[in-house]
């Protein structure tokens, strides 16, 4: 592994211009074994709102956030009731995979692209062609639902036919459990597995690509120093500075959707 400067010393800050994509291309094209974290700016694109932008959910409501706290959850059936409805209602249903999605689904045929760690739970990146065993859902995913007593399981288009059916805060059928999405809220652990299964790749990539996260949230964030301290170099694209951007060889801020499949393709950009 190797790098050629270190952290903001040897940085290309990208606005615009087709020298600081060719070359971070330059360095995903000479890689072996690419890491890619991918957040919430990656399917703004798709029609899901991200959670801290300027039209974040979080910031437009700040209420809505103790729907992602384990805690109102548990102890507040309003607030489980408002979840589901939530769900219920959620873009993702009607998202479809955006330039970005198909862009890393095609940077993986290439044989470069080892891990696919995203912090996005809408399962976007299975859609556009992911291979499902490359991918970690680091927070979990939308598309089912878990007891959080027992180990029941189960798609969550079968619970939210319950709730058409007229329950507003269905119970788990096995053991009459709080059922809630399979996704990590405030105030719950990581899977273990699977955040041990990011940071050895974050340990073994020669590159990590951050797309689309803004790097504050750990122990995600995390993975971006692991991965420079291990001699990766490290390339982050977003629309806005990351709390990771002084750690990077590139920062390249953009339109995601736009220059995530330049930067992954192998043409000079126009």
């Amino acid at each position: 592994m190797h790098r050629a400067g270190a952290g903001n010393m040897g940085s290309i800050d990208f606005d615009q211009h087709d020298d600081a994509i060719r070359q971070a291309r330059n360095w995903l094209n000479s890689a072996t074994q690419v890491v890619a974290l991918t957040g919430a700016g990656l399917s703004t694109a798709s029609g899901i709102p991200d959670f801290r932008g300027p039209q974040g959910l979080w910031t437009r409501d700040p209420d809505a956030e103790k729907l992602s706290d384990i805690r109102y959850y548990v102890s507040d059936p309003a607030i489980r009731r408002k979840a589901w409805l939530a769900r219920r209602d959620s873009p993702v249903w009607q998202a479809s995979p955006g330039a970005g999605h198909r862009a890393l689904a095609h940077f993986e045929q290439s044989g470069r692209l080892h891990t696919l760690v995203t912090q996005n739970i809408d399962g976007l990146h299975q859609l556009a062609g992911s291979a499902r065993e490359r991918v970690i859902e680091i927070h979990g995913t939308l598309r089912e639902v878990a007891c959080l007593a027992c180990t029941y399981r189960v798609d969550m288009h079968v619970v939210l036919a319950r709730l058409a059916a007229g329950e507003e805060d269905p119970d788990c059928p096995e053991c009459g459990g709080i059922l809630k999405s399979a996704t990590i809220s405030f105030g719950q652990p990581l899977v273990a597995q699977d955040l041990a299964q990011a940071e050895q790749a974050a340990r073994e990539c020669d590159l990590l690509l951050a797309v689309g996260s803004t790097l504050s949230v750990f122990p995600v964030a995390g993975l971006v120093p692991m991965a420079r301290d291990a001699g990766a170099r490290v390339v982050i694209l977003n629309a806005e500075p990351t709390a990771m951007d002084n750690l990077a060889d590139a920062v390249i801020m953009a339109d995601i959707n736009n220059a995530l499949p330049r930067l992954l393709s192998e043409e000079k950009p126009g």
